[in-house]
C-alpha cells in the first residue's frame, strides 16, 4: 500500500512532534480514526495522510517516543521468529513502573492492543511474583488503609483463596 511510506507527524502531550510512517502507526486504531482513514479498500486508494500534525493530548513525548519504538519493532519484524519477538517485548518491558504504567494508559488511549496486552501481563507477573499482600503493597507503593478489623475480616471472607 503507497500510504503505508507516507510521513504522518503526531503531537505529544508536551508539543513534541515525532514523523512517523503511516504503515507503522496503523497498529493504533486510535491514530487510525485521528487520520480518518477509511476502512474500505477502494477508498483507501483516494485517502490522503493528513497533512497538519495528529494531536495525542493523553501522551507525554517520552511515552510517544516509546511506543513509536515498540511499533516500529514490530512493523518491521513481523518475520521474525516468535522467539525473538517475544525476548525483544521481554527486554522492552523492563522499565521503571511510571513508565510501565505510562505506557499502559498510553497503549489503551492509542487502542494498540499488543501493547496493552504486554505491558499489562508485565504488571501481572510481578504481582504473581509477591507471595503476599504486603508484598504487592511494598512492590507498588500501595499504602495499606485497612484497620486490622477490617483486615481480618477480609481474610475470613477469602478464605478459600488460601486453600490449595
Amino acid at each position: 500500500m503507497a500510504h503505508n511510506d507516507a510521513d504522518i507527524v503526531l503531537r505529544s502531550k508536551d508539543e513534541r512532534e515525532f514523523k512517523v510512517k503511516f504503515g507503522i502507526a496503523l497498529m493504533s486504531e486510535t491514530i487510525k480514526a485521528l487520520a480518518s482513514y477509511p476502512e474500505e479498500v477502494e477508498e483507501q486508494e483516494e485517502w490522503n495522510p493528513p497533512q497538519s500534525a495528529i494531536p495525542l493530548p493523553p501522551v507525554e513525548g517520552n511515552i510517544l517516543e516509546k511506543v513509536i519504538e515498540y511499533c516500529t519493532y514490530h512493523s518491521e519484524n513481523q518475520e521474525a521468529k516468535e522467539d525473538e519477538r517475544d525476548a525483544w517485548d521481554k527486554k522492552f518491558a523492563q522499565v521503571d513502573d511510571d513508565t510501565l504504567f505510562s505506557l499502559i494508559l498510553a497503549a489503551n488511549y492509542l487502542d494498540i492492543k499488543p501493547l496493552l496486552d504486554l505491558t499489562c501481563k508485565t504488571v501481572a507477573d510481578y504481582i504473581k511474583a509477591c507471595k503476599t499482600p504486603q508484598e504487592i503493597r511494598r512492590r507498588f507503593n500501595i499504602k495499606n488503609d485497612f484497620t486490622p478489623e477490617e483486615e481480618e475480616e477480609v481474610r475470613k471472607e477469602n478464605a478459600w483463596c488460601e486453600e490449595r
